[in-house]
């Protein structure tokens, strides 16, 4: 199970961080990634924190300025969002799996367990 939380509203340029603490096993077990959606559009993929905990994916839109670590005495994985922007604006969802293929890592349907999703909130 996964529980996102850390949403909220924030001026453009300002931080938040979002946590996906998961439940039942150990978060280095899982390939975890955070996805967003906004009404009316496909849920598009954000990041993605390999299995093992080094390798990490950034889309290009937050690339620079989104980050990820793990603790891994709280299995939780964390974004740091930075310099945020309006079009940052969207539900955010962490998303997990035991195997996911690089090269599919985009893909909602690589990952079996969802979280609820958080609103991230970025205003003018």
């Amino acid at each position: 199970q996964l529980q996102a939380s850390g949403g909220g509203l924030v001026q453009a340029g300002g931080s938040l961080r979002l946590s996906c603490a998961a439940s039942g096993r150990s978060s280095r077990a899982f390939t975890t990634a955070w996805f967003r959606q906004v009404p009316g559009k496909e849920r598009e993929f954000v990041a993605v924190f390999f299995r093992g905990g080094v390798t990490t994916s950034f889309a290009d839109s937050v690339k620079g300025r989104f980050t990820l670590s793990r603790d891994n005495a709280k299995n939780t994985v964390y974004l740091q969002m930075n310099s945020l922007k309006p079009e940052d604006t969207a539900v955010y969802y962490c998303a997990a799996s035991e195997t996911v293929i690089s090269s599919s890592r985009y893909r909602e349907s690589s990952y079996a367990y969802w979280g609820q999703g958080t609103q991230v909130t970025v205003s003018s």
